[in-house]
């Protein structure tokens, strides 16, 4: 008996890579640049964000959304720092795929929008295997959590654009290599900017936000 037998995993990626590039070609258009931020639980997402729009704001338009999987804690608390704010609630789910991404985005609106944040869901398994629409992807690693997260998971720092290693105040506390993790990174991916830093003392944020600034400026043109 002849039957057809269906890659629902690769039909589900090939749909949500299609349906991203149309996202991201539709932010460029109206040169919305969108950053996704994805990290483990307790890396300093959140407080790296705060960090960030309390330098960008005043001089960019700034719109985040919050994903969790319930709560809406981040959300008032970016709101807090100055930016539009909207919660995006997963139902469960552990990731954010393009289509998630787009109803968020049509939700915040983006008209006179700059920059648009989308903090994913925090672990580092899920959200690395689905294209959101974004212009680059943010992985936010901090110095407690080691420095074999790459060795460990090794498509989220593939996927990465830009790594920044949080927590970088607490250094001589732990057993941490940041050239270790440096050297682990680039051999996944030997483009991705690494900038250490720390959201609490401000160390390293504004070399973060002078590259934010040149990326945003850059999409635009």
């Amino acid at each position: 008996m002849a039957y057809k037998i269906i890659d629902i995993k690769e039909s589900v990626y090939e749909d949500n890579d299609q349906d991203a590039a149309l996202l991201r070609a539709e932010l460029k258009d109206k040169g919305v640049y969108l950053l996704n931020i994805m990290s483990s639980p307790g890396s300093g997402k959140t407080t790296t964000l705060v960090a960030t729009l309390k330098r960008l704001c005043g001089e960019m338009s700034i719109a985040v959304m919050e994903a969790d999987i319930d709560s809406d804690v981040d959300a008032a608390t970016v709101e807090a720092a100055g930016a539009k704010a909207i919660q995006l609630h997963t139902g469960g789910m552990c990731h954010l795929d393009a289509d998630m991404t787009r109803q968020g985005i049509r939700a915040l609106g983006t008209e006179g929008v700059d920059l648009a944040v989308l903090e994913n869901i925090g672990n580092l398994v899920c959200p690395a295997e689905f294209d959101t629409g974004a212009a680059k992807n943010c992985v936010i690693l901090s110095v407690p959590e080691g420095d074999d997260k790459p060795l460990k998971y090794p498509l989220m720092f593939t996927v990465a654009d830009v790594l920044l290693v949080n927590k970088i105040d607490v250094m001589p506390y732990f057993d941490f290599d940041l050239d270790k993790l440096t050297e682990r990174a680039r051999k996944l991916n030997p483009k991705v900017e690494i900038i250490p830093v720390s959201a609490k003392t401000g160390e390293g944020i504004d070399q973060w936000c002078d590259w934010l600034r040149k990326e945003v400026r850059a999409w635009k043109e």
